[in-house]
């Protein structure tokens, strides 16, 4: 008899060891989160016994030299605790210690991140903002560092998503999960590209742009057909989102935003609904991605829209970081004259 098994019996074994193998990654995983989390905890008590000796005035900062030698003498092979990392662990202390609803998120990032957002971030909403957003999306520390770049803290306070009401009204998460503007640098897009450079270019760095979209988009298809009645049309691009359990289709466009293009995308989004959508998903989302937009053009065109979706741009090159930062550090200015204002 042979032992070799039939091909039902070699798919169910198969099916067994991928399950084993599963739990496996997912107790590494689990164990470098733990691992991680003491890290933190570590540096974390670290910096506030640091941080208390200087403020009580026991040490000062050649104190603080003395035990970085004295730790690299006593443990051997310990990496971390040079005299610049036992000042950051002070200041990582000190910057969240009385931000009760932060100190958890801390833990959930390793070290790097940390340090990158507390060495970038100049404002307690911008630093928050960044550890939620990378422990949410699990960003890379390369991706980290590219999100900050691109000021996308500022876009995001400054220029909302813009959204038909009907979106605000059946997706209300939606406003947090899109953007008012796509980064799509990595593209290496000419002046005068054509909608057919930039469909095969993210095409071409689908990985890079879902990255950019957010961790919950799964690529369903290009030129996704739909059918109605007689003819055949074809959708530019069509994801599904998790968390709003929704398919999204994009429909790209090289030029300006023109009102008339949300009567293609409702279409759409309606043969969509009809023919392609499952009995436990919520109604699809439309997002028309252009080269520009006119804000005011775009709230009179949504204003009045019954179809739930959203304008975006995308942008080629990253923006003026510095140039955002000033417009944000006016805005703030204004709110807080509004606010005191009896």
């Amino acid at each position: 008899m042979s032992d070799v098994p039939s091909q039902s019996a070699s798919g169910a074994l198969e099916s067994g060891f991928a399950e084993v193998a599963q739990l496996i990654r997912a107790a590494r995983q689990k164990a470098v989160q733990t691992v991680n989390t003491q890290l933190i905890d570590l540096y974390w008590q670290v910096g506030a016994y640091i941080s208390r000796k200087l403020e009580q005035a026991e040490w000062g900062d050649a104190v603080v030299a003395q035990l970085a030698d004295y730790l690299a003498q006593t443990q051997p092979g310990l990496r971390g605790f040079t005299r610049s990392n036992l000042f950051r662990m002070r200041q990582f202390y000190e910057t969240y210690r009385h931000a009760e609803n932060v100190a958890p998120l801390v833990r959930q990032l390793p070290w790097t991140h940390n340090l990158i957002i507390l060495g970038q971030g100049k404002r307690p909403e911008e630093r928050e903002f960044y550890l939620r957003m990378a422990a949410q999306e699990k960003w890379s520390k390369r991706e980290l560092e590219r999100q900050l770049k691109s000021a996308l803290f500022e876009r995001s306070v400054l220029s909302p998503a813009k959204v038909t009401s009907v979106v605000a009204h059946t997706h209300p998460a939606a406003l947090s999960v899109f953007k008012d503007a796509y980064m799509v640098e990595f593209l290496d897009l000419p002046a005068g590209h054509a909608e057919a450079d930039l469909h095969r270019g993210l095409l071409g760095r689908l990985r890079d742009f879902l990255i950019e979209l957010g961790r919950d988009f799964c690529f369903a298809g290009s030129e996704y057909p739909l059918q109605v009645g007689g003819r055949d049309f074809a959708l530019d691009l069509l994801f599904f989102h998790r968390g709003l359990n929704c398919l999204v289709a994009i429909e790209l466009k090289v030029g300006r935003f023109e009102p008339e293009y949300l009567g293609k995308l409702g279409f759409y989004l309606e043969a969509l609904d009809r023919d392609h959508r499952k009995p436990h998903e919520n109604p699809a989302i439309g997002v028309l991605l252009c080269a520009s937009k006119d804000d005011e053009v775009v709230e009179y065109a949504l204003n009045r829209s019954l179809s739930p979706a959203l304008i975006a741009e995308y942008q080629t090159q990253l923006p003026d970081k510095t140039l955002l930062q000033a417009k944000l550090h006016e805005f703030y200015a204004l709110n807080a004259a509004e606010g005191d204002q009896p």
